[in-house]
């Protein structure tokens, strides 16, 4: 395993701007840090600030006009559509604020979704979702429906979906948001275990200054800007 302190994330000169007909929108500007591997990072800000729009910017899922973003070894900003969903499916792991489960499905059939699309036969795939479903405390729950769980386990189940493949990275929009405050700390104890014990980089989006607290880093952006507190 590479070194704690080995950046995971190299960002540079990044920036990025939205256009509504002809007004231009600057939503981040020349932004510049490092995320070392197997750091939890906790992105701060008021509404429009952009650390959403960052978020979705290391995770592959939005562009920049600007900029690189460097991934491991790879400079995500310079993929190809196809390449960047091949990149991303593999490497980074989601957690949202209302779970985004599939609610025809049980806790098992959701972890697995992501292994469908690998080459592991029906028997490795069954080893792994059980195996993440023990980390998150829920094997004992993989028959239920996420209408049978409740809100801090249904967060639980989509935690286990997001490392059930090995993510170099895990993106976390405001995974507590939704949550009573015993559930939240039950989630935000789980991903500090996830970097602790499992060596995971994990780079949650939060309004909650006690949600940010767990972080080992807390950036904090205002106006497209970055800051360290």
């Amino acid at each position: 395993m590479p070194e704690a302190s080995a950046p995971i994330v190299r960002i540079r000169n990044l920036s990025k701007a939205y256009r509504r007909g002809t007004q231009v929108i600057p939503v981040l500007t020349d932004i510049n840090f490092d995320i070392a591997r197997g750091e939890f990072v906790a992105l701060m800000g008021p509404s429009g600030s952009g650390k959403s729009t960052l978020l979705n910017l290391i995770a592959g899922i939005d562009s920049a006009d600007q900029g690189s973003i460097q991934v491991g070894d790879v400079e995500i900003t310079t993929l190809g559509e196809s390449d960047l969903a091949r990149w991303r499916a593999g490497s980074v792991g989601f957690i949202f604020q209302f779970y985004n489960l599939i609610p025809v499905l049980t806790a098992y059939e959701n972890v697995e979704l992501p292994l469908l699309l690998t080459h592991l036969s029906r028997r490795e795939r069954s080893e792994h979702v059980e195996a993440v479903l023990n980390v998150v405390g829920l094997a004992d729950r993989m028959d239920h429906y996420p209408s049978q769980l409740s809100g801090g386990q249904q967060q639980r189940v989509a935690i286990a979906r997001a490392i059930v493949t090995d993510p170099e990275i895990l993106v976390a929009d405001e995974p507590t948001g939704d949550l009573d405050r015993a559930s939240a700390e039950e989630i935000l104890q789980l991903m500090d275990r996830l970097v602790r014990e499992f060596g995971k980089t994990v780079i949650m989006v939060t309004h909650d200054p006690r949600a940010a607290e767990k972080a080992h880093l807390i950036r904090h952006l205002e106006k497209g800007e970055l800051s360290v507190t």
